[in-house]
């Protein structure tokens, strides 16, 4: 039996040696690569670099009575290990299966479902604040890293713990992605004497002893600056502690007996304190830690253990159509710059930044700063293109209205991962763009149904010099069509012609799946009309108009329901239909609620979103109609 069989608990853990925790941490990492390779997805590298470090939270703090929170999420999955949910991995990212971030539904060790970076902090401080405002006994540990000190929301966080004091450790998992002060080995032997409790006991004991001195004052004042210089010189934790926060650090993130040592002693710190700890992603498989890009955050391919190879799908995504677009715009027109928000690799954004580094902007995880950037370089001249998750454009939302919007800029936002996005569930299904950037002033909305049409967008989007544009498209693959099948400008698409009885709008990706839809209401002899919206803000009123001739209306989107872009269509059409009774109509598109993980066509299939869905929505409003 190995030993991972026989860790059912943290418990479990604080029988082990070192030396069979070293034989564990091997055990671990082989375990995840097998889990990821099982699964054909997940968070790789981000997960092999926090073994250790995970190993030694658990046996020095008492889970869940301590109150241990992860931010980002997606380094979770040893901490998934030792809590008991080893056997669930063969489930990882499946429907209605193990979570691939932390989710209060599967343990009570896990406190918030954070898949969102640079939020933890926040969280600590507010968790600790009750913990000491109702006198209980319990220690505060926020996990952060992975670049989530990039976000600006971490630092609010810091500060905050800083002013009121409250008492909570802060791991800094600094593996190259995140802040990283200079290390020295005489910085790490002034950073382990100063957070002992003996030191800090003695420490207390001589202020006292010099301040009952006759010049006493000077003296302290003396010894404090003499500090602060030795500090300066050699450790990094001036930054912290100007906010209030004592500093440790940097440690060995593999050496479980110093993290140990290290926690221990900083659990025993009466305020904040940060425990910087330097670990290597992708620790202990080759692959990962010799391929970056390949191997260190989320994989989706096939994956050979052995030699770290990952096949993909051959078949065209929407991702790859946006770069090879912007690259050839990028050299047509100086002008255009290319931001992201830590993310380059997966919106796409790589090739043109080896063509145009000055170009490129990564600005780490701060969406917000990203959007007003993009606003400053737009107001003189630039072309600034903000390509980010859909998720994670409504982090910015505020800098889109009032920095953007307000100002009239022509920023152009390209969304990736817009409407189901499947596996990583309720945090990253990008259903509320759409609502949103709809109701931002002078904003135009492309959403593409097919590769073809996303390539001609983003020349339309770059034409715009008057305002705010976005385009918004799926995970999924790239739809391909013939060019007699695309659009252009602010104009809507006729896919098909019916006879007036029924008139499917739909939007983007579902396109497809109206188009599908028309052959199943023709074996019930329903005969439909189906257009393809293409511009979701302008509406084009050709359109509307269209389908004001129509029996029945029915709008589809990949987007949330309430103040989607369905409800627009129908109060579009009934202005036009002032004069008389607008056709009764069906709103499709998703609900407001929390959509788990999943495969994004049975996620949609379950919210009626397929084509059977839309064919069964259509028929059912006819019948209630004739009655």
């Amino acid at each position: 039996m190995s030993l991972l069989e026989t860790i059912g608990g943290p418990a479990d853990l604080r029988r082990l040696s070192y030396v069979e925790l070293d034989q564990l941490a091997e055990e671990i990492r082989a375990f995840i690569v097998q889990a990821i390779v099982n699964a054909g997805n997940g968070h790789l590298g981000s997960n092999l670099g926090a073994v250790e470090l995970t190993l030694a939270l658990h046996r020095v703090f008492d889970t869940p009575n301590d109150i241990v929170l992860w931010d980002t999420g997606h380094q979770a999955y040893v901490h998934k290990i030792v809590t008991g949910r080893r056997d669930d991995f063969t489930t990882l990212r499946q429907a209605g299966g193990l979570s691939g971030y932390p989710s209060r539904q599967e343990s009570e060790h896990d406190w918030i479902e954070n898949s969102h970076a640079s939020t933890v902090l926040s969280y600590a401080h507010g968790i600790a604040t009750a913990v000491e405002l109702q006198g209980l006994d319990r220690k505060v540990v926020a996990v952060i890293g992975d670049g989530s000190m990039t976000g600006g929301m971490a630092f609010e966080g810091l500060n905050n713990l800083g002013v009121t004091g409250r008492r909570a450790v802060i791991v800094l998992n600094d593996n190259g992605r995140s802040y990283a002060p200079t290390s020295s080995k005489l910085g790490e032997s002034l950073a382990r004497l100063r957070v002992d409790p003996r030191f800090v006991r003695n420490r207390a004991r001589l202020e006292r002893v010099i301040q009952s001195l006759p010049l006493g004052e000077r003296l302290h004042r003396g010894i404090e600056s003499a500090e602060a210089a030795v500090r300066e010189m050699w450790e990094p934790p001036a930054f912290f502690e100007q906010l209030g926060v004592r500093y440790i650090g940097p440690l060995d993130g593999h050496d479980v007996e110093g993290l140990e040592s290290a926690l221990r002693n900083a659990a025993e710190w009466d305020g904040p304190i940060v425990v910087h700890v330097l670990t290597q992603k992708g620790r202990g498989y080759g692959p990962a830690e010799e391929d970056e890009e390949k191997c260190l955050h989320d994989l989706s391919g096939v994956l050979d253990p052995i030699t770290g190879v990952i096949t993909k799908s051959s078949t065209p995504s929407y991702t790859g159509t946006f770069s090879d677009a912007l690259l050839a715009a990028g050299e047509a027109d100086d002008r255009i710059v290319a931001i992201t928000a830590a993310m380059p690799g997966s919106t796409g954004l790589l090739p043109f930044q080896e063509r145009f580094p000055d170009r490129f902007l990564d600005v780490g995880i701060a969406e917000q700063h990203a959007v007003t950037s993009a606003t400053g370089m737009a107001m003189l001249g630039l072309r600034p293109v903000v390509a980010l998750y859909s998720t994670f454009l409504t982090r910015a939302f505020d800098q889109v209205e009032f920095d953007v919007g307000l100002h009239g800029q022509p920023v152009v936002f390209c969304l990736d991962r817009a409407g189901i996005t499947g596996d990583d569930g309720a945090s990253h299904h990008g259903v509320l763009d759409m609502a949103l950037l709809s109701k931002v002033p002078g904003m135009t909305i492309f959403a593409p149904s097919s590769s073809q049409e996303l390539e001609v967008m983003l020349r339309d989007a770059l034409a715009i010099e008057t305002g705010p544009s976005a385009i918004r498209w799926p995970k999924t693959a790239a739809r391909q069509v013939p060019a007699d099948q695309v659009g252009s400008g602010l104009t809507a698409r006729k896919v098909r012609e019916g006879d007036g009885e029924v008139c499917i709008l739909a939007v983007g990706k579902l396109v497809e799946h109206a188009e599908s839809a028309v052959g199943l209401l023709a074996e019930q002899g329903v005969s439909a009309t189906v257009w393809d919206a293409r511009v979701v803000k302008p509406l084009d009123v050709d359109m509307l108009a269209d389908a004001a001739r129509h029996r029945l209306i029915v709008t589809v989107e990949d987007g949330i329901v309430v103040g989607g872009i369905g409800m627009q269509m129908v109060e579009g059409i009934a202005g036009l239909s002032a004069s008389r009774q607008a056709p009764p109509s069906v709103v499709l598109g998703t609900p407001s609620q929390y959509i788990p993980h999943g495969k994004p066509d049975r996620i949609l299939a379950d919210l009626g979103l397929d084509a059977a869905g839309i064919a069964a929505a259509a028929l059912k409003a006819l019948a209630a109609a004739r009655v």
